[in-house]
């Protein structure tokens, strides 16, 4: 049986308990809640661009569409046996394009000439030879005379250089490669220009491209 100071005792713990539990409640419900003086971290994304954006370069724009006007390169490999000029001659048929021949090197046999010296003469050489320098145009269609062809300097075996006009064969002793570009919608002129030529271009327009690249000797 407990006395009246055992009880005062008893009762004051039990009172000291529940008050430790109920600050321990508080303390876990406050920790949801902001503190006072806390700063809230935002999670919305800012509006706008990025700073320093309107400055950056921008990609180049590459057009990949070819213009029918456009030079092309192009490397030949003509092979050994075949005559180098009709070979030339019949790319730019087939390919209804007009051909510059910019350079070419290898080996050519059996060619005929005209040198610069004598017009007149045309001089075969037989053997074989080292291609120096090699030059000329073919174009697709009719063309005004002298404006297709090719010209020629070439090294014989023991060391003389002869050149000139190809008028007959040229062919190839082994590959020859050859380094050409190629153009289509060439335009015929006759220089010099005169007053009534002008005027007369502006007014037939079309017709009058048509006759100077294609029929030549009918444009007067």
């Amino acid at each position: 049986m407990l006395n009246k100071r055992d009880l005062e005792i008893s009762m004051n713990e039990t009172s000291a308990r529940s008050t430790g539990q109920g600050d321990e409640d508080d303390d876990k419900d406050n920790g949801d809640e902001p503190k006072e003086g806390a700063v809230e971290v935002g999670t919305r994304r800012p509006r706008g661009r990025p700073p320093g954006s309107k400055n950056k370069p921008k990609p180049p724009i590459f057009v990949t569409r070819d213009s029918p006007n456009a030079l092309r390169s192009h490397v030949m490999e003509v092979a050994g046996g075949t005559d180098v000029a009709e070979s030339i001659a019949q790319f730019a048929r087939r390919r209804q394009r007009g051909v510059c021949v910019l350079s070419g090197s290898g080996s050519v046999a059996n060619v005929t000439l005209r040198q610069p010296a004598a017009p007149g003469a045309v001089m075969a050489l037989h053997g074989r030879f080292e291609i120096l320098s090699l030059t000329g145009a073919f174009l697709p269609g009719p063309a005004p005379p002298g404006s297709t062809g090719l010209t020629v300097y070439l090294a014989g075996g023991q060391g003389q250089v002869v050149g000139g006009s190809v008028v007959g064969s040229l062919v190839a002793a082994g590959p020859v490669m050859v380094i050409a570009a190629t153009f289509s919608n060439a335009t015929y002129e006759r220089l010099p220009l005169e007053d009534d030529d002008e005027a007369g271009s502006a007014g037939t327009g079309s017709i009058a491209r048509y006759y100077r690249k294609f029929a030549p000797c009918y444009w007067k």
